[in-house]
Formats: C-alpha cells, structure tokens, sequence
C-alpha cells in the first residue's frame, strides 16, 4: 500500500508539474523582464517634450454665452495648437475667444500636437484615425475616437491625440509592446490582458499549490522509507 501510495504521488507530481512548469517559465520570463526594466521608460516618459511652454489666454468670452441653450455641469480651459479652448460637459469644444464650436480636432492639429509633445525633431510617416479598439490593441479601453501618429522611429513611435479635444493621451513604443505582450502571459488574461481575477489565472494558482503538495508529500514519504531502512 506505501509503494501504490508513492506510485501515485510520483505519477501526480509529474503531470503537474509539466503542466504547471509551463506557466511558471512564463511568469519566470516577463517576470524578469518586468524586473529588468525602468517602468518609466515603458511609459515612454524619455519621449515626451521636457519644456513644455506654459500656455496663458486673454479676451475669453464668458461660458454662458456660448449657447443659450447649453447646460453646462462641467468646463474646463483647454489649448489646442496654443488656441484657447472650453472643453464643455466632456463632450463639446468651443473656442474661448470666439464662442465658434470645433466639431473634431483635424489630422493637420493632431500631427501638429503630436510634435508639440514628442522629443525631438522625428518625420511623420502617417496619421490613423481610430474609431474602435479591439480587447488586444495598444489603446485599448482608453477615450474615442483618437488620431494615432505613427513617427519615423526605430522603435515604431506612435502618439495618440484625442480627436474630440486634443489632448495628447498616450506614446506607444516597441518596449511597451514587449512590456504588454509578456503581461498578457503574467495575467494568463488571453483575452483582453488585464483582468487579475480571471479563472485560467485561478485555477493555474490552486494546481500550482497542488504541485508544491505533492512535491512535498513525495519528500516525506521516502524520508520515512529511507529511516526505516536505515
């Protein structure tokens, strides 16, 4: 009975930990990688335009003038290419000198705010205008629609401008693809990278404790046969 018991302990142990192994490698490797690097730079802080010009308006109208018919719960002072902008109820831009209502920001501004925010003097190959994302997009769940301006770069560069109101939301870069590509490994999410609380991630989590249990049940048993041998 002790040596069916250990048979089966071994043959469990093993088929755990060839299924298991092949997580842990994964979360071994973005681990690393996730140790190894400035979260910082995955941001892509280093591209961003350290002197920012602070911006100053005069002659704005007063918000209530902009529609009589407008009620506004929230407003908020924007600049748009260095023009003054009220950016109203989160949804609506009026120009705050002249009451004119800007329907959408144009690939020309988006471009133009993109530079404004990215260092350096880089060439612009092409601006995309986005609609809707999918679960696995850089962008994902983030404000729409957005012009994406794809830069001239080594590491495949692209800016995102909100095109409702143009602000600069986001750089995505080739080591924040890394970066989200092993996440998605991390999270074990295989369908949209960032839930924690999925079951794939659960049940790999109660397996792995199984594994440490029967490495460990292994390990008391042939301490005990070697005892009584001895």
């Amino acid at each position: 009975m002790r040596k069916n018991n250990q048979y089966f302990a071994r043959k469990i142990h093993r088929f755990l930990g060839v299924f298991i192994g092949i997580q842990f490698f994964f979360w071994t490797i973005s681990g690393l990688y996730f140790s190894w690097t400035d979260i910082d730079e995955i941001h892509g802080d280093h591209f961003h335009n350290e002197h920012m010009m602070h911006q100053s308006a005069s002659d704005l109208i007063d918000p209530s003038s902009l529609d009589s018919t407008l009620q506004v719960s929230t407003l908020e002072l924007k600049f748009v290419n260095h023009q003054p902008y009220y950016w109203v109820n989160s949804k609506q831009l009026y120009h705050a000198q002249t009451g004119e209502l800007k329907p959408e920001i144009s690939e020309e501004e988006a471009k133009e705010i993109a530079q404004i925010y990215i260092k350096g003097d880089l060439g612009i190959k092409n601006a995309e205008y986005i609609t809707e994302t999918g679960a696995h997009h850089e962008f994902r769940e983030k404000p729409l629609p957005v012009w994406a301006i794809h830069f001239d770069h080594p590491e495949n560069l692209v800016a995102y401008v909100d095109a409702k109101n143009g602000t600069f939301q986001t750089v995505r870069h080739r080591s924040w693809r890394w970066f989200d590509f092993l996440w998605m490994f991390h999270t074990m999410d295989y369908a949209g990278r960032d839930d924690f609380n999925n079951l794939l991630l659960r049940a790999i989590s109660l397996f792995g404790l199984a594994t440490i249990g029967s490495g460990f049940t292994l390990f008391f048993m042939t301490q005990k046969k070697r005892k009584r041998k001895n």
